[in-house]
């Protein structure tokens, strides 16, 4: 822990002190003078963090001590304490005075300094308003002499305190000394205490700790402070004067806490360096000389250790309320407010709506090698807390594990072993690192061999849950990662793997999906991750459409009102959604347009036969700009994309998704009306101030639409759109629904399939200009000259028979 802002060390001092030539010594001269230096900064330590004693001096300045006591100062005035020390004391009682509701019906406060002799300064019933007491009190002066503290306190116990008042009300001796008292004290501070007097010493300048600990009341390390540390006493004090019930100084929402702490007594140490030839005089004409001891001394500090007992007003802020990066702004002890970023001003503790409501087994692997420092180790485990604190909830299907590797890996709790939030935290306070090389593979083998185990539930049923691990690691492996992570892979184990930017590669190497490569660029980033770490985890459970069938064609808004910074975020957003789908030629495809005032075809639907050719294509889509018209990207959408010469497939359900603003997007009803009523499925994703009445009428259904308030939040909603896809994606496909025929052919059901009745055209989808003449009725029939006459002569025929009968 570091050392409290009332700590340090006097080098040149204790340097000085260790000199051991004459010459050297001769110096020691100066000590009065060094002493003088600061002696705060080493008599007393409070074990405790610079933040810690800025809360104690705080929380001194805002105690108050009102109730019926009286209060009387013994000032050290004699010589061992000195002038300058003497002016601490007497600053120390004004700064006490303040922290006091000096009135006659409640604290009355009296002065009496001793040396030689002992002398009422301020007697108890002198004054009645603080600003004449500290007025009175600051006119003291100096009087020197040698130090009868038992003198003194046979004063006190006779006259300090006068009678004219209720024997009930508590009677309080401060003591300032330097505990270097000429005589015996132990007796008169017995009997003092025996009348009822609570007595507090306060060190001066280098005290003798020891005579001051046996003169304060019991507990000591209630009564004992230092008079340097005017806040530091103040705050004792007072703690002390509320723990016995004196009276109520805590200020609300603050509490007493006990802390370590030292105090060290300054003494001379007599050390003998050897015997030495010295001169003793002369007999006769020859020296006389003998063996004589030499003694070096130096000064040393004894060291007590103590207890001390102090009021401290935590601020809510320090429990860092404000997630995501936001600041935490103090109103008071107890409240406070946060400003959030941008996207997570919906949440008074700017966290995004989570949970974990994925049913997923995760096993967090925290790295803890040697070279990862403390600070990193300390950075994940409190990343670790928090995104436990913000996802994971009673009702939560996610089961969770936990495990440390370095050279070797421990498996710290497995998986489901702890299952409610405050088991959990306990787990990774209990952390600590291991240390060792940072042998990722070696982890990575080891966790999918030994991390996660089936429960069964009924006798020939387990529950085989999607496995997920997820890595935290800020230093490059030691060991070769591609091998082990495949082995994980092949094993349906999903690898996600958080790290620092500079580890972009080798992350990609483990997860084997750039997607699930999750990066900060500095530390104090990781924590903005949570979100995004909550939604590739549940991506798993959702496992994307993989395996289904699909014609996907996204619409992108390029115009200018959503601009080139935006329209980047936007192709982000498919490419992370891109990677949940199957992209070949059997099962998913996938096509882009974009659109501005009119729509440009990025690639479509059998242009590209891998994911990464998307991933690749989407990157290198056109921003462009000007004026939006969804309706006729809708309606290019129809005609020309959705189409079999341009990759749809007859049998395969098709969806349209449109990303946009919603400018422009009052033209594109009567286009989505047109694909929905055609079997297409249209999704909408508005961003931002959006018009949402008319992008509800594009989607047709509530459930296909989805509003994200800006566009960095874009990529939390992709496995949310992804899940939406995938349910419409596996309902039984109507064959002729979109119509597969092109050149206006009718798609007749046929036997479990469909055909195309061809008007003019020719193939199975009409796709050819038929070259031969019709033969089967497929165009009306120009009759013939010929074979008019011939109706007509069979016509005289009959009815010449007739007449004839």
């Amino acid at each position: 822990m570091a050392p409290a802002l009332f700590s340090a060390r006097l080098d040149p001092l204790e340097q000085l002190l260790k000199m051991k030539s004459t010459r050297q010594l001769s110096l020691l001269f100066l000590l009065p003078l060094l002493l003088q230096v600061r002696p705060s900064l080493l008599v007393q330590e409070i074990l405790v963090d610079h933040d810690t004693i800025l809360k104690i001096k705080a929380a001194a300045e805002m105690m108050q001590c009102s109730a019926a006591v009286d209060v009387l100062f013994l000032l050290d005035g004699s010589y061992s304490v000195g002038k300058g020390s003497f002016e601490r004391s007497k600053h120390l009682t004004l700064t006490l005075c303040d922290a006091l509701d000096i009135r006659p019906d409640k604290v009355r406060v009296g002065v009496i300094q001793f040396s030689s002799t002992v002398r009422t300064e301020i007697s108890l019933n002198s004054y009645s308003s603080r600003d004449k007491l500290k007025k009175h009190l600051k006119k003291i002066t100096y009087r020197g002499g040698s130090t009868q503290t038992g003198l003194a306190l046979k004063y006190v116990l006779k006259k300090g305190f006068s009678a004219d008042r209720n024997s009930s009300i508590p009677r309080v001796l401060l003591l300032l000394s330097d505990g270097r008292s000429q005589g015996a004290v132990q007796q008169a501070a017995t009997e003092l205490k025996q009348s009822g007097v609570t007595v507090y010493t306060v060190g001066i300048r280098y005290p003798r700790w020891e005579e001051l600990h046996a003169l304060a009341s019991a507990p000591v390390e209630q009564h004992v402070f230092f008079a340097e540390h005017y806040s530091d006493a103040v705050n004792g004090l007072c703690t002390a004067l509320s723990t016995s019930a004196v009276c109520k100084a805590v200020p609300p929402g603050c509490k007493v806490q006990s802390f370590s702490c030292e105090r060290k007594t300054l003494e001379t140490v007599k050390e003998l360096q050897g015997n030495f030839v010295c001169w003793k005089g002369s007999r006769g004409s020859s020296p006389y000389t003998s063996l004589c001891p030499f003694y070096s001394y130096s000064k040393k500090y004894k060291i007590h250790p103590a207890a001390c007992h102090r009021t401290v007003c935590y601020d809510p802020c320090d429990s860092q309320p404000c997630q995501n990066l936001g600041t935490c702004v103090s109103e008071g002890l107890e409240k406070f407010h946060c400003v959030c970023p941008p996207g997570y001003g919906s949440d008074p503790h700017c966290a995004p709506a989570l949970n974990l409501d994925c049913s997923v087994d995760v096993l967090f692997l925290v790295e803890g090698s040697t070279a990862l420092s403390l600070e990193g180790f300390m950075r994940f485990k409190s990343f670790l807390k928090r995104f436990l604190q913000t996802v994971v909830g009673a009702d939560t299907p996610t089961k969770i594990g936990l495990a440390q590797y370095g050279d070797d890996v421990k498996l710290e709790a497995k998986v489901g072993k702890h299952r409610d939030v405050t088991a959990l935290l306990r787990m990774v306070d209990a952390l600590q690192p291991r240390g060792g090389k940072a042998m990722t593979g070696k982890a990575l083998q080891y966790i999918t061999r030994h991390g996660f185990q089936s429960s069964p539930i009924f006798a020939d049923v387990h529950d085989d849950l999607p496995r997920v691990v997820v890595l935290l690691t800020a230093t490059p492996s030691t060991d070769h990662v591609v091998e082990p992570a495949k082995y994980a892979r092949d094993r349906e184990v999903f690898i996600i793997a958080v790290g620092p930017e500079d580890l972009k590669a080798q992350l990609n190497n483990i997860t084997g999906n750039p997607q699930r490569s999750l990066t900060y660029s500095s530390p104090d980033r990781l924590g903005t991750k949570i979100p995004e770490l909550r939604a590739k985890i549940c991506a798993v459970d959702n496992q994307g459409c993989l395996g289904q069938p699909l014609d996907l064609i996204f619409v992108l808004d390029g115009s200018s009102g959503v601009g080139r910074d935006n329209f980047i975020q936007l192709k982000d957003f498919v490419r992370s959604v891109s990677v949940q789908f199957d992209i070949n030629r059997d099962v998913a495809q996938m096509g882009l347009v974009v659109f501005g005032r009119r729509p440009v075809t990025v690639f479509d639907l059998d242009t590209h036969n891998s994911g990464s050719d998307i991933l690749k294509a989407v990157a290198e889509a056109s921003f462009l700009g000007g004026a939006a018209s969804t309706g006729s990207a809708l309606l290019h959408v129809h005609t020309y994309s959705l189409t079999v010469g341009k990759g749809a497939r007859p049998g395969v359900n098709k969806a349209v998704v449109v990303l946009t603003d919603g400018t422009g997007a009052e033209d594109a009803v009567v286009p989505a009306q047109k694909l929905r009523d055609n079997g297409v499925f249209v999704f909408v994703v508005g961003i931002g101030d959006l018009q949402q009445e008319s992008l509800l009428r594009i989607a047709g259904r509530a459930d296909h639409m989805i509003t994200v308030p800006f566009y960095e939040d874009l990529k939390y909603f992709d496995d949310v759109l992804v899940q939406m896809v995938c349910v419409e994606a596996k309902r039984p496909v109507d064959l002729c629904r979109p119509n597969p025929c092109m050149n206006d052919g009718m798609c007749v059901l046929w036997d479990s399939s469909y055909r195309c009745q061809c008007r003019g055209w020719e193939g199975p989808h009409c796709e050819t200009r038929s070259t031969k003449n019709p033969s089967r009725g497929d165009l009306p029939r120009v009759a013939a000259p010929r074979r008019t006459g011939r109706k007509g002569h069979r016509d005289l025929n009959r009815r010449h028979t007739t007449t004839k009968h």
